[in-house]
């Protein structure tokens, strides 16, 4: 038995080595942070295993906005962009809003264009169409906006690369702010005010936030200028909610002010006082209280569907409107918009895989970045493709579709360690993409048909190393070994209390020792429901999503009636009006 291996589990079903996630440090400090704050053991590693001290533990069990808001004016250029929205304020101003067609992007336009309005204007909102205009601000609909009358052009989520078309904007007599999180090139675009905190020359620490939480942050900043002013913005707090919201769909870390406003968020979401979010938890059929991971998995893609496949306005019309009968409308359509999605997404991944098998090989000795391509793939559903890539083959990918004549359009998502934003900005730079730009997990770009076996050359050259070290130190890394009997809706919402969970505060993996693998049985999309029980007799159902016909089901269907160790992750949902376990099957092992 390998000591060193959780288990002794050095080789799992999926070919990963499990480990306590606890060194020795974090398990003193985690014995001392339940001794001095009174917590139960097992809250007490969940917090040290990501990073906890005695010292800020408390923060974190009750991550409050006041403990961790910064000064907003240490965000460069904040302080110019709040003073310009004030004057449009008090001016009467018509201002446009240029947003992105991701959920950040909705998020981020609605938060805004709600404040404006509450302050009295009438902005106007456009969000570009990902197939004929795609990300980022364009000269044409610049121009559009200034026929309407508006003279300050405000972008959301987009912005910082917008160089050409923002320089039009200023030439037609608008002035621009941008409020964008995305990496940064070195030369910026000559705007009145760019408000990005992963600016090269921004010191704020801040550059964890996403589009929206930037956005929220110069909200800060303008209720405090308009303070005393016969304006006013909405109550900031209750518009956490699509600060949550997108925090979690960006997939940026859930650390620092980022789990303030996540944890918060939840709250304001769970009084369902926002009509277009109560409308798509219906839709979404949510009737428990939502968590984190519902924003990313349930409400989140339903947005997105808008933005893929159908009009990239409805997430922040949907946000905005204050009709219950426009909110039940538009969030039926974007289910509808999200059904449709799946069923074009089933059918390019089942492509993309047979190719990414190819690429990394049957034992993952192959390429490091994946990057394919389809002919007749839809260009809103390959950030999809590439995400469940890097899920099944853990290493970095890029989908592509056709775009425009002669172009692709791909979107990348990466595993921890490996930064494509910085990747996508130098093949630009380079001159090997037409365009692109993201952050390190997310990156988009455009390139020349001819160009993508070169561009696929670049990563492996740039990226292999850090895909290697990456991947040489993703274990698979547990919290701690429980039974099937301690899994109860008192423990699960006990350790709900480390969280919220996401990018950067992974959510809780325990293991089951020597379980009995009693059932299985296969579900639409190849989900597998399984039933576990421990040597007591206690039986806990699991899910293995997407895991039919893969080596993860194929290992399950070998060890039906055997004993197994179970890697699992729980959470809380209702049935029957009444709290349950609901588990997921992340990974297992014989018991042997």
């Amino acid at each position: 038995m390998d000591k060193a291996a959780y288990l002794g589990v050095s080789r799992s079903v999926l070919g990963r080595r499990w480990a306590d996630r606890l060194d020795e440090a974090a398990a003193r400090e985690a014995e001392m942070i339940s001794r001095q704050l009174d917590v139960p053991a097992i809250l007490a590693r969940l917090l040290a295993g990501r990073g906890a001290t005695l010292e800020d533990a408390a923060r974190r069990l009750e991550p409050r906005l006041r403990d961790w808001l910064p000064d907003p004016s240490t965000v460069l250029d904040l302080d110019k962009a709040v003073l310009r929205l004030a004057r449009a304020i008090e001016t009467g101003e018509r201002v446009a809003i240029f947003g992105d067609y991701d959920v950040d992007g909705a998020c981020s336009a609605a938060l805004l264009g709600h404040a404006l309005r509450h302050a009295g204007l009438d902005p106007l909102i456009h969000i570009p169409d990902r197939l004929t205009e795609g990300y980022g601000p364009n000269t044409e609909a610049i121009r559009q906006l200034r026929g309407r009358g508006a003279t300050l052009l405000v972008c959301v989520d987009c912005g910082t690369s917008g160089h050409a078309p923002l320089a039009e904007a200023g030439a037609i007599g608008m002035d621009v702010l941008v409020l964008d999180h995305h990496q940064a090139p070195e030369r910026l675009p000559a705007v009145h005010a760019l408000v990005n905190p992963n600016r090269l020359d921004d010191l704020s620490g801040l550059g964890h936030l996403c589009a929206a939480g930037v956005v929220f942050l110069v909200l800060v900043g303008l209720n405090r200028q308009l303070r005393g002013s016969r304006h006013a913005l909405p109550e900031l707090m209750s518009q956490l909610d699509l600060v949550a919201l997108a925090t979690v769909a960006d997939v940026v870390p859930l650390t620092g002010l980022n789990r303030a406003y996540v944890a918060q968020g939840l709250k304001i979401m769970r009084a369902r006082e926002r009509p277009g979010l109560v409308a798509l938890a219906d839709v979404a059929r949510l009737d428990a209280e939502p968590e984190a991971w519902h924003l990313g998995y349930l409400l989140g893609p339903r947005i997105n569907a808008g933005g893929r496949i159908g009009d990239a306005a409805l997430g922040a019309r949907l946000l905005m409107s204050e009709d219950r009968d426009e909110t039940t409308r538009i969030a039926t359509q974007l289910d509808h918009l999200n059904r449709e999605r799946q069923a074009v997404e089933e059918a390019m991944l089942a492509e993309a895989e047979d190719e990414a098998i190819r690429l990394a090989g049957l034992e993952g000795e192959g390429r490091a970045v994946l990057v394919v391509a389809g002919e007749r793939w839809h260009p809103g559903i390959v950030g999809i493709v590439a995400g469940r890539l890097k899920e099944r083959f853990q290493r970095p990918a890029f989908a592509f579709a056709p775009g425009d004549p002669g172009l692709l359009t791909g979107s990348g998502r990466s595993i921890a360690g490996v930064d494509l934003g910085a990747a996508v900005r130098l093949a630009v730079e380079s001159g090997l993409a037409r365009k692109g730009g993201g952050h390190a997990m997310a990156a988009g770009i455009t390139l020349e048909e001819q160009g993508l076996a070169a561009f696929a050359s670049f990563l492996e050259e740039r990226l292999a190393a850090a895909v290697s070290t990456s991947r040489e130190a993703d274990f698979l890394r547990l919290d701690a070994a429980l039974t099937a009997e301690s899994l109860t809706p008192d423990f699960v919402a006990e350790i709900q209390r480390a969280g919220p969970f996401g990018q950067g505060n992974p959510e809780p993996l325990f293991a089951l020792p020597a379980h009995t693998l009693l059932d299985l049985r296969e579900l639409r999309n190849g989900h597998l429901r399984i039933t576990l029980a421990s040597q007591g007799g206690a039986r806990l159902e699991a899910m293995a999503f997407r895991a039919g016909g893969r080596p993860l089901g194929e290992a399950l269907q070998a060890h039906r009636g055997r004993k197994i160790h179970a890697a699992v992750s729980v959470s809380r949902d209702m049935w029957g009006g009444k709290p349950r376990v609901s588990a997921r099957l992340v990974d297992f092992a014989p018991a042997s």
